[in-house]
């Protein structure tokens, strides 16, 4: 964990709002118009943004969602624990890590619209992994639910709900 902490500092991450830690790393100077978007957006976005996202086994990224895709990209540390829940309902997981041969990936798309969450499940151990959305990513398109309105949207996954959420 110590070199969570060194990684932390060196790359000057900060607290993220749905857990762990992150700094923007990009965001295009280009962007994409509101008439262009879709009715999802209001306001013009960036044509891409990405960040570092550290995350650590005694935290979690709470489900939450974005209009967005959002990539994720394996860098350091332990696997991460990669939770879906589309539109429709259906429940997923993908192992994000380095290690081929455990059918992890060391990158993936969660498509817009799917809630998410993550979680680094080896005991004192973190993540580092980066994430890029496009459009842009834009605090308008970040969508933090309570637990009881998940819970009630999808009931059959009220257990992994409960497990990453905050109340």
């Amino acid at each position: 964990m110590n070199k969570a902490k060194d990684i932390i500092e060196k790359l000057q991450l900060q607290p993220h709002p749905e857990g762990g830690y992150f700094r923007e790393t990009y965001r295009s100077a280009g962007v994409i118009t509101e008439e262009n978007l879709g009715e999802s957006y209001q306001g013009s976005r960036n044509y891409c943004t990405c960040i570092y996202f550290l995350l650590t086994s005694d935290n979690f990224s709470a489900f939450h969602r974005i209009n967005q895709d959002e990539i994720w990209h394996f860098y350091d540390g332990a696997p991460i624990l990669l939770h879906l829940i589309a539109p429709n309902g259906r429940y997923s997981s993908i192992t994000i890590g380095n290690a081929l041969e455990k059918a992890q990936v060391p990158q993936f798309i969660v498509p817009g619209g799917h809630w998410f969450a993550a979680e680094v499940p080896t005991e004192n151990t973190f993540s580092l992994v980066g994430c890029t959305v496009s459009p842009g990513f834009d605090f308008q398109d970040f969508d933090l639910p309570m637990r009881q309105m998940l819970v009630e949207k999808f009931p059959q996954h009220k257990a992994i709900i409960t497990k990453l959420t905050h109340a």
